[in-house]
């Protein structure tokens, strides 16, 4: 077997059997619905890896199947075909606006049918493809997002941009021309109160994505961003950026689901922040820090960051963080030398945090 599974939703007794022998003689697992309303249930219980969806049915048309699935995560990203009797151009635009995939237009012989598919769901896989976030992950992922003719164009004009320590990328307050990506370095993102103190709302490495939250609200941006060490930046258009969201759902699903990775995260540190002790907080700091920028835990965690940007994190003010981090040095939890601190005993603060 093909292991592809195809769901086929036609009410044409003749062309349901005839287009579900043609993609079984090819080796595809298909299965088959009788009307849009069992189309949509049987999309949910078996999660294929490519829907053909007759437009004109009872009950429930192609483009109400097509609506449903596309509101739903668990099957908004199935590549979509629709299958229709009609030629017009107006049925054309409407179902490829909605977000199908492709238009086959009965009657279609087996090569059309059996290339529309295949073509289809080798796009779908590539694009799924789990992509290293690094700087030629991103540019693989924009390689193959171009396969798609609606994104021909895509990112064509990324530029990229080098940061010194400290130089800010953008200010709190200025409006979105793009999405970044970290190539190398680390940043941290900040919000400055009526006295100029800091809070810092996120930290930045190597493969994040930042900057696309207050541009897909359409608002300024609600914090700051600036290198905390020599960093390097590809920035992407916003052209680009919602082309690639809005021209083909397989992009979208995926783009998405790289851009919010980050999210849960951000929300578990920002209850710890709210809701623990200076001591664990501190604790909470240095091991969210240790997380971000290095995947084993059982090697010391090393990284320059100013005693004021630690206070920044925690929320509280740099002499207590002082005091803490000397206790810490005491108990061997951390070294510190000038603005390098060394994360010893990663248990030990994973451990007091909780």
């Amino acid at each position: 077997m093909n292991n592809k599974k195809i769901l086929l939703i036609e009410d044409n007794p003749e062309m349901r059997d005839n287009t579900a022998e043609i993609l079984e003689l090819a080796n595809f697992d298909v299965t088959t619905a009788e009307n849009g309303k069992e189309g949509v249930k049987m999309a949910h219980q078996l999660q294929p890896d490519l829907i053909i969806c007759d437009i004109m049915m009872p009950e429930l048309d192609g483009y109400g199947v097509l609506h449903m699935l596309s509101k739903d995560d668990r099957t908004a990203g199935i590549p979509f075909i629709f299958l229709t009797a009609k030629a017009e151009k107006n049925d054309y635009r409407k179902g490829m606006t909605m977000g199908a995939d492709d238009y086959l237009t009965k009657p279609y012989d087996d090569i059309e049918l059996l290339s529309a598919v295949e073509m289809r769901i080798k796009k779908s896989e590539r694009i799924k493809a789990e992509f290293s976030r690094t700087a030629e992950g991103l540019d693989k992922f924009i390689q193959e997002a171009r396969s798609f003719d609606s994104l021909s164009k895509l990112a064509e004009d990324k530029k990229i941009k080098y940061i010194r320590k400290k130089e800010t990328i953008y200010t709190e307050g200025s409006y979105p021309t793009g999405i970044f990506f970290l190539q190398k370095g680390k940043v941290k993102a900040y919000k400055a109160n009526e006295f100029g103190k800091e809070y810092i709302t996120d930290l930045y490495k190597e493969g994040d994505f930042f900057g696309y939250v207050d541009l897909l609200q359409g608002v300024p941006y609600q914090d700051s961003v600036v290198a905390l060490e020599d960093a390097e930046v590809a920035i992407i258009p916003k052209d680009d950026f919602f082309n690639l969201l809005q021209g083909s759902r397989d992009v979208s699903s995926k783009f998405i689901r790289m851009l919010s990775n980050e999210i849960k995260e951000r929300e578990d540190r920002l209850l710890q922040l709210a809701y623990n002790s200076v001591r664990k907080r501190v604790a909470e700091a240095l091991v969210m820090l240790v997380n971000r920028y290095q995947n084993d835990h059982s090697k010391p965690f090393s990284m320059a960051i100013t005693r004021e940007d630690i206070a920044s994190i925690v929320g509280t003010a740099t002499e207590t963080v002082i005091r803490t981090l000397s206790d810490f040095k005491e108990e061997q939890l951390v070294d510190m030398k000038g603005s390098l601190i060394t994360v010893l005993n990663y248990d030990r603060l994973a451990k007091m945090r909780n």
